[in-house]
């Protein structure tokens, strides 16, 4: 009978493992996923350097990168007639090693839903910080009940500019110098006259330490305001109404086309944006064309975003991006017939300027950068210090304390 229990158990235990196995396999099997690819391979891309330009030969700026996302089904195969909503994030804030645009950091870059007949959304984007950013997409069907929504993180780390390493390494050099030899001065052996309390030569240089770090402080602090100032004023200068030729809404071949949503953005907040296509006639949206958005930053003529695709079911297309660099943007939708579509008409484009308020770095990563700056020149003072010691010591002592 005891013999007969514990098969009984045993037989037990093994239907459990049984049973628990076949579920960790379902639970394992791969279900609908989507899978991103980028244009150039993102290990080619760098952050978008400050005052980058397009100008011929000027070397700072490369084209934003084509971030592709393809959703497929469990069994691999492209989802069709999909709708795709990602939201883009920066890299995490972080004081103690900020980067070039530390307002961006842990703020949403970009904000869009668009149809992907085919599984597949693209987009333009420049990356204007190095780190890692997240992606996070949701897919659902465009038609009722065709497949389960899902939602899927991605992430995707930029490498820094290792140019900026070498600058790094260059400077470091310069203040370890300027320490080293402030250090070798003060720890020579100089008379004290009656009355003071250090050589004239290290008050001397104490005293030129002492103005430099302060003249460095408010000039940091002095020229980040300016900036600051300086773009809130030249803000007023770029709400002027865009050319006639690119009206914010338009009237064309029996299609209306209206691009609405912000006036003006801040550096660090998205900005909502929509454009809308409709038939004046029927006032029914139409949904046969493909869009193309373009955002170009003024000053400096570079791209900062770009999308092409078919609007929603109601005519429009609704993203939200963020303005990183403190710069008037020129967004323009352009809107072309699809090649299947009964209705062909010209293509035509809609278009307005926005005003971006630009925001100084805030004053904890200013101070934490100049820490840095004085610690390297400090650890300098302290090796010079060290190395003037040695050289100045009796010989007799050292030959003491070897012989000890």
């Amino acid at each position: 009978m005891t013999l007969f229990k514990w098969s009984k158990l045993l037989g037990a235990i093994c239907m459990i493992a049984i049973i628990l196995y076949g579920w960790s396999g379902f639970s394992q099997t791969p279900g609908a996923s989507v899978r991103l690819t980028t244009n150039p391979p993102i290990n080619q891309v760098r952050p978008l350097e400050a005052e980058a330009t397009t100008a011929l030969g000027s070397g700072h700026y490369n084209p934003p990168v084509q971030l592709m996302l393809q959703a497929f089904d469990a069994q691999g195969q492209s989802l069709k007639n999909a709708k795709i909503h990602l939201q883009l994030f920066t890299r995490e804030k972080n004081p103690w090693f900020t980067t070039d645009f530390p307002i961006v950091e842990g703020t949403k870059l970009l904000d869009i839903e668009g149809n992907a007949p085919t599984g597949q959304l693209q987009v333009q984007q420049t990356l204007p910080i190095r780190g890692t950013y997240k992606l996070q997409v949701a897919v659902t069907p465009l038609l009722k009940n065709a497949f389960e929504p899902f939602e899927q993180t991605l992430l995707l780390t930029l490498p820094e500019n290792p140019l900026k390493f070498r600058y790094f390494g260059i400077l470091v050099v310069i203040l370890l110098t300027v320490g080293l030899l402030g250090g070798w001065v003060i720890g020579s052996r100089q008379a004290i006259q009656p009355g003071e309390i250090a050589p004239q030569r290290v008050r001397l240089l104490l005293s030129g330490l002492i103005v430099v770090a302060i003249a460095a402080l408010v000039f940091v602090n002095i020229s980040a305001e300016l900036a600051e100032s300086h773009m809130s004023m030249s803000m007023p200068g770029m709400e002027e109404v865009p050319p006639s030729a690119q009206p914010a809404q338009l009237k064309s071949q029996g299609l209306e086309m209206q691009l609405s949503g912000d006036q003006s953005a801040r550096v660090g907040q998205p900005a909502k944006l929509q454009v809308s296509l409709s038939d004046p006639k029927t006032n029914q949206p139409v949904t046969d064309v493909v869009l193309k958005v373009t955002t170009t930053q003024l000053e400096n003529n570079w791209v900062a975003f770009a999308y092409q695709g078919p609007p929603d079911s109601n005519g429009k297309l609704s993203w939200e991006q963020e303005f990183f660099d403190g710069a008037p943007h020129s967004i323009v939708v352009s809107v072309a017939p699809q090649a299947n579509a009964p209705r062909q008409f010209q293509p035509f484009q809609v278009a307005k300027n926005i005003p971006v308020e630009g925001v100084a770095p805030p004053m904890q990563v200013r101070l934490i950068s100049l820490a840095y700056f004085t610690a390297i020149v400090v650890i300098g003072l302290l090796l010079g210090l060290w190395l003037r010691q040695r050289q100045t010591q009796p010989p007799d002592l050292t030959w003491k304390r070897s012989v000890s």
